[in-house]
């Protein structure tokens, strides 16, 4: 087949008009358009490195071929370079760079390097197994289809190229058709699969098989869609980062879908949408997914922005770029670019937003940002992070999730993966959920009693989880928002025998912390934030050194402030949190007070109810916390003169407020 004729029925129609998006992207996306230059001429030195915005495993040191390129190359112990090199993103660069800037170079080294791997890789041999898993061989449809639709122009693809790269995506559609079982149905390997099988499809000439493909590819999308993604949006693995590749993939299925008039079912056009509006509620203030489970910080606004366009959702793009970016320019086309434009921002002003089914919730208050998370595991791709929460305030990150670093099985897989890592609770410095390797577990965690409350200036978030109930204990969390800048969290441990209770809060590495008679101060250019916690048995408290990873391969120490109390049976830990912006310290306190019976005229044992009071500058709060039923047979609590009923109430005391309270939780 020849170049034209390739061209003219071709169904991969991301990009309407090259040069006008080249032109677009110079002048308005200067600092990506060079970075994405600098990759493409690297990549015809032959010399790789994986740091794209979305390479999913990343790299910081470069891999050079002097010589002939050896596509199944592993340097160190980790296979995953393997996989990102045969997936071939690096591609698109080559046609980006080419559309900029009309040099042959780039459309020669694409159909070289295209051809030398089709020649030399070969899926029935055992020595290329590692190029062709399928969830490789899905993302290489994506890549080398969109790769192909830079170089219409070029004389470098000749009749010989055009039919090397036919017959090699005839052979991944027929190979992709023929893996598809449970697994792939439940995986986000499944979908990276099917969605490439889908363009690989419309890159073929159309005719009774390519059809086949088409509609067998779109079926098994719509059952994957229904079954991964929680109706909150969520796709079940509870990364981040994996719910975005997934909703990327269906992003592009129904632009092709709409762009073609194809017929598309209707649960991966509400559910895709759904996926959007659920990374817009954890999407951080600056932009970034958060890092949990396996993640990386990436800005992932052009999700968002993508997203946006194609269900023309206003609020959307008020957490997305205001102007089409580099990526969703050149996924998009040039006519989307004024279409975007013309679309409202919406902002919202709701202060809180749950994830209900898969157990995340969001409180955000301009600057401020809070994530909970209380819900399933995940899978091989989730974390052991149930209670955690991210703390984020005046443009920079305070309390941080670890990251993963690594999927290789060694010690620091587990110390990325552990609870340890994240800012939740142990007993006995024991994880609540144990890895048996990278991917299994050995012992799991249910997670129980999530719910969220917002009345007034208040937020509640509560949260449990069944993983010491071998131990006899039930770990539970309340998070309360206060105002003045103030979260309030109580780690209740309802429990027999003698135990040890700890706390764990990661701190942001690029601020400075120490132990101070005030509590835990970290300070940073943006931030002076105040740490203290108490508790009825006394505390003990150490700064642990800890690591922490934002990008896959990437380390940076850090500092985490381990909390610990022992006692027979309950425990509990109240830690406050005062955020200050830098040179705007305010000292905050907070103190345990007395909870008594109104009726009984009794003192509350503490594994029943407590109180505490908190100060700070003009603000004032008594804030009740019940661990366990306790109103028998009609009562109401006292704590220090504030009379009310619930088990999660909070009293503006500065405001002289003494009666009935605010009740978040009943």
């Amino acid at each position: 087949m020849t170049r034209t004729e390739y061209f003219s029925q071709t169904r991969v129609t991301f990009l309407d008009d090259a040069k006008k998006v080249a032109r677009y992207v110079s002048e308005h996306e200067k600092v990506e358009t060079e970075k994405i230059l600098r990759v493409a001429d690297d990549v015809v030195k032959q010399s790789f490195l994986f740091n794209l915005r979305w390479d999913m495993e990343r790299t910081f040191e470069p891999v050079v071929f002097e010589n002939q390129i050896d596509w199944m190359h592993q340097p160190g112990d980790d296979s995953e370079w393997v996989f990102a090199f045969n997936r071939m993103r690096f591609w698109i660069c080559l046609g980006q760079a080419y559309a900029l800037t009309g040099d042959e170079k780039y459309a020669k080294t694409f159909a070289s390097q295209l051809c030398d791997w089709v020649k030399r890789v070969k899926r029935d041999d055992v020595r290329c197994q590692k190029a062709w898993r399928s969830i490789e061989a899905g993302l290489r449809m994506e890549y080398w289809t969109k790769a192909m639709q830079y170089f219409k122009e070029s004389p470098s693809l000749t009749d010989e190229v055009i039919d090397t790269f036919l017959s090699s995506v005839e052979e991944h559609a027929a190979f992709l058709y023929s893996v598809w079982d449970s697994y792939h149905l439940m995986s986000n390997w499944g979908v990276l699969e099917n969605h490439g099988l889908f363009l690989a499809s419309l890159a073929l000439p159309k005719s009774e098989q390519s059809e086949i493909y088409r509609k067998e590819a779109l079926r098994r999308l719509a059952l994957e869609i229904q079954i991964q993604v929680y109706d909150d949006g969520v796709q079940w693995e509870q990364s981040p980062m994996y719910h975005n590749e997934v909703a990327h993939d269906f992003l592009d299925v129904v632009l092709m879908c709409k762009r073609l008039f194809l017929p598309l079912d209707d649960v991966i056009f509400e559910k895709t949408h759904r996926m959007c509006r659920a990374a817009m509620a954890w999407q951080k203030p600056d932009g970034t997914e958060p890092t949990m489970g396996d993640s990386d910080r990436i800005d992932q606004r052009d999700i968002i922005t993508k997203g946006a366009y194609l269900f023309g959702d206003g609020q959307l793009k008020a957490f997305g770029y205001p102007h089409l970016d580099f990526d969703c320019a050149w996924d998009l086309g040039f006519s989307a670019i004024e279409e975007y434009d013309r679309l409202p921002s919406i902002r919202s002003s709701k202060k809180m937003n749950v994830l209900r089914e898969s157990g995340n919730a969001i409180v955000r208050d301009q600057d401020f940002y809070l994530r909970f998370h209380c819900g399933t595991l995940g899978a091989g791709h989730g974390h052991s992070d149930k209670l955690h929460f991210d703390l984020y305030a005046h443009g920079e990150d305070l309390l941080v999730d670890a990251g993963r670093f690594t999927y290789v099985p060694k010690s620091e897989r587990y110390e990325f993966k552990d609870s340890t890592a994240h800012n939740t609770t142990t007993v006995d410095r024991k994880n609540f959920t144990v890895c048996k390797d990278s991917w299994e577990c050995s012992k799991l965690s249910a997670p129980l009693g999530f719910r969220t409350a917002e009345k007034h200036a208040y937020t509640a978030l509560q949260g449990s989880h069944q993983g010491y109930l071998d131990v006899g204990v039930l770990p539970k969390r309340t998070i309360v928002t206060l105002p003045g800048s103030l979260v309030l969290v109580c780690d209740a441990f309802l429990g027999v025998g003698q135990h040890r209770y700890q706390s764990y809060l990661h701190f942001n590495d690029e601020g400075k912390v120490k132990l101070t008679e005030e509590g835990t101060l970290y300070r940073s250019t943006r931030n002076e934030m105040q740490v203290q916690v108490i508790s009825s048995g006394g505390v003990t408290q150490f700064l642990k050194p800890t690591r922490v990873s934002r990008h896959y391969n990437q380390l940076s120490d850090n500092k985490t402030l381990v909390s610990e109390v022992e006692a027979e049976g309950f425990a509990s830990l109240f830690t406050l949190i005062s955020l200050n912006k830098a040179e705007h310290f305010e000292h905050a306190t907070i103190a345990k007070v007395r909870v008594l019976s109104n009726f009984k005229k009794i003192r509350f044992p503490d594994h029943w109810i407590e109180a505490v009071e908190i100060r700070k500058g003009s603000n004032a709060f008594t804030v009740v916390i019940a661990h366990q039923e306790w109103a028998t047979p009609t009562d109401t609590f006292n704590a220090e003169g504030c009379t009310g009923f619930g088990s999660v109430v909070v009293f503006d005391t500065a405001k002289g407020e003494q009666e009935i309270g605010t009740r978040l939780f009943s």
